[in-house]
């Protein structure tokens, strides 16, 4: 089975599946199509596959030119039906793992994606999970679903994981340039992962096992999320105490080593720095330990929304305005600049608070028209256009998110007041006065 596959890989023959064509399996399949596979796309929505058939994108980022290749080909079918893996000698898994109501791991539509796997599993697969879970999932929850089938890894199929590292939005690295970290359960697997991946992208960085793929991806979001924590705490401090965090950041940033910038904001956002610190938090606990430092950064970040909005009551305040009945324009929903996605953005979180606080709030974002509803916030809105008259009828305005399209000149001009959570205003020169950092 092993030289079966090594040679499909090889010659590119193999027939790769991709579980999941959201904002991982997208781009991936794009990769793939590039180098030359046949692919079948895989996903529960089938609007996803209408676009695609149509030659459209749901995805800003990725132009309805590349999903017209994608499909012209006549390489790539996208389908709602799963009894159609059984064709695939390779089967990406690229789902979501959020967090349930109690802030533990989501595994569900990990464990549904390798049950449909396994009913069609045949001898001469591969298997790889790309999406961010705990260490040990590749071996305690997926092996044993497909070894049901009597079929014996390592010698029937093969099994790896391979953590996704999509940036959206970002205009320096893509699928292709960012490398890919595989481990493999057995050698053989890693093997033939190393081998696949390395067809598509420009560098496969190989791990002992997908223990350590799996750790590896939480160490790089955990990173982040306890510097976001550090700088953001640092914002709170510097508030109490009157100094422009954002100037000390700038200057911090001046010395050539043993310091990286991060930046403050209104809390964490996308689908994976505010969820995947989490998924280490709670398999810790299975070997009696406490993940403290991980934990105090989640406390931090998720109390960042609160802190926004104090800060927009006592601007208020200022200007003699009760927080209650206030008009909050908010700009920006996304989680971060530029993309349409706003997976786990602050914005929502926002919302809800000064909402509950007695505010009327409109949001307004150039990339997504619409928000909601979804199983948190049950509420709908529709982007408010930034005119004159909109800006000026807000009591207070409150940049979230700093997209690139935004005037933020004309915008200070025209607004009462704005709360800038991302120094989005700092080459503003006329209006200070009504800008208050958040």
């Amino acid at each position: 089975m092993y030289a079966q596959l090594k040679e499909k890989i090889e010659s590119k023959k193999a027939v790769v599946g991709i579980i999941g064509l959201g904002y991982v399996g997208l781009p991936l399949a794009l990769e793939f199509h590039r180098a030359g596979y046949t692919q079948i796309g895989f996903d529960v929505d089938p609007k996803k596959a209408e676009f695609i058939n149509a030659g459209k994108t749901y995805i800003k980022h990725i132009s309805d030119e590349k999903i017209k290749l994608l499909t012209e080909s006549g390489k790539f079918t996208p389908t709602g039906d799963f009894s159609r893996l059984g064709e695939c000698d390779a089967i990406l898994i690229c789902v979501p793992t959020p967090l349930d109501v109690n802030r533990e791991p989501d595994l569900s539509f990990v464990e549904a994606s390798v049950r449909q796997i396994a009913k069609t599993l045949r001898p001469g697969q591969i298997v790889s999970l790309e999406s961010t879970t705990w260490p040990g999932t590749t071996d305690e929850l997926t092996l044993p679903i497909l070894e049901e089938t009597g079929l014996k890894v390592g010698k029937d199929f093969f099994l790896a994981y391979s953590p996704e590292r999509e940036d959206p939005g970002n205009p320096d690295f893509n699928t292709r340039t960012i490398p890919k970290v595989v481990g493999g359960l057995t050698p053989e697997g890693g093997d033939l992962a190393m081998m696949l991946y390395g067809s598509v992208v420009d560098t496969v960085v190989r791990v002992r096992s997908t223990r350590e793929a799996e750790m590896t991806k939480l160490l790089e979001n955990i990173f982040r999320s306890v510097n976001i924590a550090l700088v953001n705490e640092m914002k709170i401090v510097g508030d109490r105490m009157g100094i422009d965090i954002w100037d000390v950041i700038d200057a911090a940033s001046s010395k050539p080593f043993g310091y990286m910038p991060f930046y403050p904001g209104p809390g964490l956002g996308g689908h994976c720095i505010p969820i995947d610190p989490f998924y280490l938090t709670w398999k810790a606990r299975e070997y009696k330990l406490s993940t403290r430092f991980i934990e105090l950064a989640g406390e931090i970040n998720t109390s960042m929304p609160q802190f926004v909005v104090n800060k927009v009551g006592e601007a208020l305040n200022e200007a003699e305005k009760p927080l209650k009945n206030s008009k909050i324009l908010l700009l920006g929903a996304a989680y971060k600049k530029d993309v349409d996605d706003y997976r786990e953005s602050p914005s929502f979180e926002l919302i809800e608070l000064l909402r509950g606080r007695g505010c009327i709030v409109d949001f307004n974002d150039p990339h997504i028209p619409q928000l909601g509803p979804s199983r948190k916030f049950p509420w709908e809105m529709k982007s408010k256009d930034i005119t004159p008259e909109n800006l000026a009828e807000a009591d207070c305005v409150l940049i979230s998110t700093d997209h690139s399209a935004y005037d933020y000149d004309f915008i200070v001009k025209h607004a009462r007041l704005v709360v800038d959570t991302r120094n989005a205003t700092k080459n503003v020169k006329e209006g200070r006065e009504k800008i208050v950092k958040a």
